[in-house]
């Protein structure tokens, strides 16, 4: 199976630096829907057969223009959502951004008990993403289907991501960024484990990742790659 981990476009949380991690979010800046009518050129023609969204407004309108382009309806999960900023949500301050970014570099390091005030841990993020994966997977395959999109956020699609991927590790995901409409593919599956064979701005080997430099997937313009959320 071939899986396309595709971050939302830019919102204006993103331009605010804001911890936007609830339903139903920020919609898309009008940068950030450029950005996803620039995914059309850049997966439109990889093959990808089903196309998932989170339940924030903001993943679904990033993969509509890749859809309807594919002929295909947008599925939404709720576990493809964010990673939960707790008592820290809607706040922008570089301690408040430090304390939910901690959290994720824990769990990549491998504790999963770590978690804000107010939000999940890591056992339960994994758990839904998990959940949210295996399901879409299992709905691509009963159609016939073995390329699949799923459009998600820069923290979730990093950190599920650096953990599942055997050929990723936590220092690479902690140094690379993923810019809005940016791409993680993977190929394998749950059974047999997961490559990461594209990191949008990173060379990727079998066995190991660098980083390397970076450019956006699919932006029309140069854009700041903000926060993860």
């Amino acid at each position: 199976m071939r899986l396309f981990l595709v971050r939302h476009g830019q919102t204006q949380s993103n331009v605010d630096h804001l911890l936007d991690t609830a339903v139903p979010g920020a919609d898309l800046s009008p940068l950030g829907r450029e950005q996803a009518g620039a995914l059309v050129g850049a997966l439109g023609e990889r093959g990808i057969g089903a196309v998932t969204a989170s339940t924030l407004v903001r993943t679904q309108q990033t993969a509509a223009p890749l859809a309807a382009h594919l002929g295909l309806d947008v599925a939404v999960a709720d576990g493809l959502r964010e990673i939960e900023a707790g008592d820290l949500e809607m706040r922008g301050d570089e301690e408040s951004v430090r304390r939910y970014l901690e959290v994720v570099a824990a769990w990549l390091h491998g504790d999963l008990t770590v978690a804000e005030p107010g939000a999940e841990d890591g056992h339960a993020f994994f758990a839904r993403y998990d959940a949210a994966v295996a399901d879409a997977l299992a709905a691509a395959r009963a159609a016939g289907v073995d390329t699949l999109a799923l459009v998600s956020h820069g923290a979730a699609i990093r950190t599920w991501s650096g953990v599942r991927a055997r050929n990723l590790t936590a220092a690479f995901v902690i140094a690379t960024g993923l810019e809005n409409t940016g791409v993680v593919e993977l190929q394998g599956g749950p059974g047999e484990g997961w490559t990461c064979v594209r990191w949008t701005g990173a060379v990727l080997g079998p066995e190991q990742a660098e980083v390397a430099g970076a450019g956006p997937a699919a932006e029309p313009a140069p854009v700041e790659p903000g926060p993860v959320f």
